[in-house]
């Protein structure tokens, strides 16, 4: 399917650490493993956009500074890549100050990471989060993922 999809044209690939943890006898992380397997038969990886997510793994859950570096990593070994161009904060986590999700976020300086962006935030708190990035010369959310679709807005 993956194989097909980017023989049509398509490039970018969505998934999260957390995927697919709610399946009886899953643990998360199942989707990324096999992204991990395709990306290893010999795919042109510069020519994707890898995109993931964290912080509703279970055992990996908010976005406390260690828990995203974790969440990171170990996104990394199963995705089989060094790299991932979007690391999305899966929710926003009020739990944690803004300052520390974000520094770490930074992840960008690493190499680990191309580009951060937010999902499910609000409007206020994303506007706070842009702020908070631009002050503090820290990398900058450069998308937003909501959940809005027919059934649900």
């Amino acid at each position: 399917m993956l194989d097909a999809y980017v023989a049509a044209g398509g490039n970018v690939v969505d998934t999260a650490d957390q995927y697919s943890s709610w399946v009886p006898g899953n643990i998360g992380g199942e989707s990324e493993t096999i992204i991990g397997q395709w990306l290893a038969t010999g795919v042109d990886r510069g020519q994707l956009v890898i995109a993931t997510k964290c912080g509703r793994m279970p055992g990996l859950r908010g976005l406390a500074p260690a828990t995203i570096r974790a969440a990171v990593d170990a996104s990394l070994r199963r995705l089989g890549t060094d790299y991932v161009d979007v690391l999305y904060a899966h929710l926003d986590d009020t739990d944690t100050p803004l300052e520390a999700t974000l520094e770490t976020f930074d992840l960008v300086r690493a190499g680990k990471v191309r580009y951060v962006a937010a999902s499910n935030y609000g409007a206020e708190r994303l506007d706070q989060a842009l702020k908070t990035a631009a002050a503090n010369d820290w990398a900058p959310f450069v998308a937003l993922q909501t959940h809005d679709n027919l059934v649900e807005r």
